[in-house]
């Protein structure tokens, strides 16, 4: 793409990795949903620098389908390449880029195609690149590049489409819809986690939502759950994402359910992200020390919130917004949720 992208774009999705540390990985990842036929669809783009000892470096390409209308449609193929597969550009004014194998992801497209485990599907997508990054976690975490373990920004939390994506022969026309973008990078995935993310309701099109609720594992000891969350509704953008923010969150997990209450003294939003179990694939992942965690991920779940603000010593409802089969979300940790039975399948 020739299009001049925006500094923020540009610098917020750069590769962290400098080709050769090890204990290292990053993910760049988008969503999307083709509402007229409830599917939603879950590409990522990532690499693993693993600890010395443990393997060598390598690049992967993830692609799930998620079809609420039929769930024998769902499923998950991924493949991975040798490291010298993965290109990197941007900086010092270049245009943002990863590419793998050909496979190319930019500030403002995404193209590729894998084929294996009885499937075949290619995808080219494109959106404007975005102006402003919305930042997951409390300001002082990206202090120095990322204090934690692990980072996360969203350069573009809600774009429109344009673009289709082929599956098996069958094409979506994804002009009209919404795209989210993330990049995340660091040295070991948190203990556990649930996320969440919709930018297509019922009724608001400018609403998106986004919700992360880490749990970290500090000397052997695993902590407290976190929870933050930003919500734009109405116009006007609130985010509860400082560790203040924390105290008055509220979390409840389980199979195909997610659960959330958060906000602030005056401010307060409410709902839950639900759907089958047969709605989920189950992606492995490996942090550079060799330890798995299995993340639960749909495309498709239904997504119920409400906004409330402090009216005196009352709450009053002052928005309610629905997304069917628009929710996305995930439900992660180190042992894996035996309910879900699709597998995100790599292919050789």
């Amino acid at each position: 793409m020739t299009d001049p992208q925006t500094p923020s774009a540009i610098a917020d999705n750069l590769r962290r990795w400098d080709g050769s540390t090890p204990g290292r990985y990053e993910v760049w990842y988008l969503t999307a949903n083709h509402a007229p036929t409830q599917t939603g669809f879950w590409i990522r783009y990532t690499l693993e620098s693993p600890q010395v000892g443990v393997g060598e470096p390598y690049a992967q390409l993830w692609f799930a389908r998620f079809d609420a209308r039929d769930p024998r449609r769902t499923f998950g193929i991924n493949r991975k390449f040798p490291i010298a597969a993965m290109t990197a550009a941007g900086g010092s004014g270049a245009p943002f880029g990863v590419a793998i194998a050909g496979n190319h992801l930019g500030a403002d497209h995404a193209r590729g195609a894998l084929a294996g485990d009885g499937h075949d599907v290619r995808w080219d997508l494109r959106w404007p690149a975005a102006g402003e990054t919305t930042r997951f976690l409390p300001d002082v975490m990206y202090a120095r590049g990322g204090l934690g373990e692990t980072t996360a920004l969203i350069p573009t939390i809600s774009a429109a489409l344009t673009g289709t994506i082929v599956v098996d022969g069958v094409t979506y026309d994804l002009t009209g819809e919404r795209v989210g973008q993330t990049h995340i990078w660091g040295k070991k995935h948190a203990f556990a986690w649930a996320w969440g993310h919709c930018n297509r309701f019922d009724g608001d099109p400018d609403a998106w939502f986004e919700i992360l609720s880490p749990r970290l594992r500090r000397r052997g000891v695993v902590l407290p759950r976190l929870t933050v969350m930003s919500l734009r509704v109405g116009g006007e953008t609130h985010a509860f994402n400082q560790f203040h923010h924390t105290p008055f969150a509220r979390v409840e997990l389980g199979t195909g359910s997610y659960t959330f209450s958060g906000g602030s003294l005056t401010a307060r939003v409410e709902g839950e992200f639900t759907c089958r179990p047969e709605d989920m694939v189950t992606a492995t992942y490996h942090d550079p020390d060799g330890e798995p965690s299995y993340c639960a991920n749909t495309e498709i779940g239904t997504l119920t919130l409400t906004f409330s603000r402090r009216r005196g010593l009352r709450w009053q409802e002052t928005a309610r917004l629905v997304a069917p089969h628009r929710g996305q979300f995930e439900i992660a940790g180190r042992t894996r949720d035996a309910a879900v039975l699709n597998d995100h399948e790599t292919i050789a």
